[in-house]
């Protein structure tokens, strides 16, 4: 009794000698940057700075979580989060005016959306730092030029989610109401508002993830928030109060981030 039998037949992996090629030339490419390094800036210190430094993160300052007297880690974190959610808020609702303006089914020029997505460009171009730096000048140091600077950068980044957002929403509900005798605005009210709103939550609990970190750098330069109490431990030296702000900062950016995934789980 005949079987018919299939053979399979391996084929042996080619070689290809042009991706040996790429390998030894980022090789050489990492081996010539690193040769222009100049090593010879290291102090004769270093070391000792960096076990401090080490020792020091290490054994962080428990007695800096709360001072009665003066600014402690609690008041620092309560003011960079602060910063976060007014600027976030900020943002949030001045952007929405801008993300009609940009999308292109809300208009029937095209020229109009265009111009909406340019002035958005302009915003997103400057960062916070900058804008802080610039609002730190305007109304002074302190946690009022954070939540500026925080609000209207946000908005060039919040404003082009929205229009994202807006842009892809279902014509079926305005039709319907448009064929009701319903006008523009109950179309945007009822029909186009209630699509868009859950991704519009979605994008700015996003986005205050990002503004709780940037409202923690925005405190070195003087715009307030848990940065500032770092910037002096660090030209103090004070590497065990370093220790326990990145503590601090850690712990409060992990449980913002845990709180607001499970919060845009539920509305995606």
């Amino acid at each position: 009794m005949m079987k018919n039998e299939t053979s399979v037949i391996r084929r042996k992996p080619r070689k290809n000698p042009l991706r040996w090629v790429i390998v030894i030339l980022l090789i050489l490419v990492y081996a010539w940057a690193l040769a222009g390094i100049p090593f010879t800036g290291f102090k004769e210190t270093a070391g000792q700075i960096m076990k401090a430094i080490i020792a020091g993160i290490f054994s962080p300052d428990w007695d800096f979580v709360y001072l009665p007297e003066g600014e402690d880690l609690l008041r620092g974190l309560l003011d960079t989060l602060a910063i976060s959610v007014l600027g976030t808020v900020i943002s949030a609702v001045l952007c929405i005016p801008f993300a009609f303006w940009s999308a292109r089914n809300m208009s029937r020029l095209r020229g109009i959306s265009g111009t909406g997505k340019m002035v958005l460009s302009f915003i997103r171009t400057f960062p916070e730092i900058i804008m802080a730096l610039l609002f730190i000048k305007a109304v002074g140091p302190g946690s009022f030029a954070g939540v500026l600077a925080l609000g209207l950068h946000s908005i060039g980044m919040l404003g082009k989610l929205f229009a994202d957002e807006v842009e892809n929403i279902d014509y079926g509900p305005s039709e319907a109401l448009l064929a009701s005798g319903a006008t523009r605005m109950q179309q945007l009210w009822f029909a186009v508002l209630p699509q868009v709103l859950p991704g519009f939550l979605n994008y700015t609990l996003y986005r205050f993830e990002i503004n709780v970190r940037s409202a923690t750098i925005l405190g070195v330069i003087g715009a307030g928030g848990i940065g500032t109490p770092l910037i002096f431990a660090l030209s103090t030296r004070n590497w065990p109060r370093v220790g326990i702000i990145l503590l601090g900062i850690i712990v409060m950016i992990t449980i913002i981030d845990l709180i607001s995934g499970y919060i845009r789980k539920k509305l995606v």
